[in-house]
């Protein structure tokens, strides 16, 4: 067991029954041309959560943290996004915009294409796990929870984007689980006004688990690899 130092409280880990898990990291949510730069959402703070999120996975891999990738995919067809019955077709961002503008009309978010791919300074290794998603949560539809108790994981620390959205949803459930969720403030971005960002991290402070910057959990697996 490790200490890590965290808001409200420190947290002792096991790095072998902890994950990583980095959420839709793609150009969709990262990069200049991606949707939400098409949709004109800021993406300037994305530059300095890919490089944070780089020097994670390295230390994360080499204290032997399972790192697992989620990646918000939809089939060509659309057949998982949900038909007009669906929230999801009225609600997401992707699903809105390829029907609102037809020259963006199956590039986004589908897989296969740019938009879909996880940024080349993120590439997965060969040991990590992608886990694809058709909805905000990493657990909805998923195996995601079968591979962490297959894994034996009981601490979760998230990184990625959007902050407010789909980290926030995968982080809750996970808390809902039975695991033990840590926000990773500076390994994330967020969607929208910079409230939506505060009230995530109070309510992981104060409610649904914990919240660590990347310099104190990089701190904390280099003590746990020596």
């Amino acid at each position: 067991m490790v200490m890590l130092t965290a808001k409200p409280d420190q947290i002792d880990i096991d790095c072998k029954r902890t994950a990583l898990i980095v959420v839709d990291m793609q150009n969709a949510f990262v990069s200049k041309g991606g949707m939400f730069d098409l949709a004109g959402f800021d993406i300037s703070g994305a530059a300095p959560v890919v490089e944070t999120n780089r020097r994670l996975l390295e230390s994360a891999r080499q204290a032997g943290v399972k790192v697992i990738y989620l990646q918000m995919t939809y089939a060509p067809d659309l057949r998982d996004a949900g038909g007009p019955t669906s929230p999801n077709y009225h609600k997401e961002l992707g699903m809105i915009m390829m029907r609102d503008r037809s020259e963006l009309a199956g590039t986004l978010l589908i897989e296969d294409s740019w938009d879909w791919q996880i940024v080349d300074a993120l590439a997965p290794n060969e040991t990590d796990i992608i886990v694809r998603k058709s909805r905000y949560s990493g657990f909805a539809g998923t195996n995601l929870d079968q591979i962490l108790r297959a894994e034996d994981i009981r601490h979760i620390f998230f990184t990625g984007v959007a902050t407010n959205v789909c980290v926030q949803s995968t982080a809750q459930d996970a808390f809902f689980g039975e695991y033990w969720p840590i926000l990773i403030e500076d390994a994330m971005n967020h969607s929208g006004p910079d409230f939506n960002r505060e009230s995530v991290l109070w309510n992981f402070e104060n409610v649904f688990g914990w919240v660590s910057d990347s310099a104190k959990v990089t701190d904390a697996l280099e003590r746990q690899t020596n």
